[in-house]
């Protein structure tokens, strides 16, 4: 029973913060990237992107298990760093650096 129970624990949500360095001419770009688990079992990677002090963009995928939606996030985190994104803030126990 105790093995059946360990194998529904859900890690906590992760939320990675990534902004682009400001340019002095217009407010600087934000991506956040939040894995939260639902209450199916399943992974909810949530995207937020925009300008800071400005509108946003919300998008939502979908992940049956944990290591698919990290795999995503990671994928997400990286695409953005390539764009010359710098992580601001990184909160949740697994969330990768």
């Amino acid at each position: 029973m105790k093995a059946a129970a360990a194998a529904h624990v859900q890690l906590p949500a992760m939320r990675l913060l990534l902004q682009q360095r400001p340019d002095g001419r217009e407010a600087p770009r934000f991506v956040q990237l939040m894995l939260q688990p639902d209450l199916l079992g399943g992974w909810t990677l949530v995207r937020e992107s925009g300008q800071i002090g400005g509108r946003s963009t919300l998008r939502r995928e979908q992940f049956l298990d944990q290591a698919s939606a990290m795999a995503a996030l990671e994928a997400a985190r990286d695409q953005q760093l390539k764009r010359g994104f710098q992580l601001m803030f990184v909160q949740g126990a697994d969330a990768p650096k």
